[in-house]
């Protein structure tokens, strides 16, 4: 049974002094944090356990979102079948329409319940594509809070801090039993990265995001997504500058292109418009093919000041920004958008056969 309480006032204020009033579903209390929006479809239960949305109030412009209740938390090999991390991240949710009777056979609660446990707040009855509109031109977020009851909280920015502190694991944790060792550096990874890298025969290292890797042993490294603006984590990019004097493989995602690209010489920007959707269009640079992906983010790569052995490896087709870089001669690449996906297309899943595949001719140099 849904929580039911009767919450008299509930409303969005954004930093702007713009107020929504809306409906109130979920945990009854007031939360703050950075409105931004996602026009993705489905996938509703693996955005919100995406830690990189921690801090944020995510705002879904698809009409209808709950219809299908959230499956289930039960583990495969300790990592969550269905969710991306081990709870909600978002600090709240804003939709237009809550399906209150939502059904799918692999469904245990409906979103507000699950809302509710988590201690979330959400909100519908918004006119969620106005407000996607006046977002974007903010740079597709605002400081904003959901206010119940009239409780005064104040507004919080997720950008001044650095977020993986709450989102990363504090232990080095170990997965399968490849041949491949793997370590994974986890800025508040994903877990579909995990089991991307564990059906490739991998043995994973999992560290936390200021964890001294420089001595570990490893076939490859990987930089895992997360949230909040990439110049903050400096220790890390100090980390990571050690280890391309290594020679050993790279692969960055998301956060992980960025902090990459920073250790390589790059700067990076804050978007105008930010791309956090199922459809962002990507092209190739050596290939010329196109692909549809994934992604979630503000920031982005600026690779007009990398070295000249730097190249741009993808380029986003709407508006012409760095999607990922590759090194000439060394095996290091990354990417901007998610290639393990969930939720969102697979298109560009064999990016971690590439990654594989530059372990084997390296460790074959050796």
């Amino acid at each position: 049974m849904e929580y039911n309480k009767i919450i008299n006032r509930a409303i969005l204020i954004l930093e702007d002094g713009t107020k929504y009033e809306a409906s109130h579903f979920g945990a009854p209390v007031s939360s703050s944090g950075e409105v931004v929006f996602n026009t993705s479809m489905t996938g509703y239960t693996e955005s919100m356990t995406d830690p990189s949305y921690n801090g944020q109030i995510l705002t879904y412009t698809y009409p209808i979102i709950g219809n299908y209740g959230v499956p289930s938390s039960s583990y495969k090999e300790y990592i969550s079948e269905f969710y991306e991390s081990d709870k909600i991240q978002v600090s709240g949710l804003i939709i237009s329409y809550y399906s209150h009777r939502p059904y799918h056979w692999n469904m245990s609660l409906s979103l507000s319940d699950w809302l509710y446990k988590n201690g979330v707040p959400g909100l519908h009855g918004v006119d969620t594509r106005f407000l996607a509109k006046k977002l974007r031109e903010k740079g597709g977020s605002m400081l904003g809070k959901i206010v119940i009851e009239n409780e005064d909280i104040p507004f919080y920015d997720p950008n001044k801090e650095n977020i993986s502190k709450k989102v990363s694991i504090h232990e080095k944790i170990t997965y399968g039993n490849g041949i491949y060792k793997i370590l994974l550096v986890d800025f508040g990874l994903k877990n579909n990265i995990l089991r991307c890298l564990l059906r490739r025969n991998c043995t994973i290292i999992r560290v936390p995001w200021d964890y001294d890797f420089t001595n570990e042993e490893y076939d490859g490294l990987v930089l895992s997504n997360g949230p909040g603006n990439p110049k903050i984590y400096e220790k890390s990019i100090y980390y990571i500058r050690i280890a391309m004097k290594k020679e050993r493989p790279i692969f960055g995602i998301c956060l992980g292109n960025q902090l990459l690209g920073i250790a390589a010489g790059g700067n990076t920007f804050k978007l105008k418009y930010s791309h956090r959707s199922h459809n962002q269009p990507v092209i190739s640079v050596k290939t010329g093919k196109s692909f549809i992906t994934s992604q979630n983010h503000g920031y982005v790569l600026d690779a007009i000041n990398l070295p000249k052995e730097w190249k741009i490896f993808f380029k986003n087709l709407n508006d012409d920004t760095c999607e990922g870089i590759i090194h000439d001669n060394k095996p290091f690449f990354s990417v901007q958008f998610h290639p393990e996906a969930s939720s969102g297309p697979t298109d560009t899943e064999f990016l971690f056969d590439f990654f594989i595949k530059k372990i084997i001719v390296h460790k074959n140099k050796q």
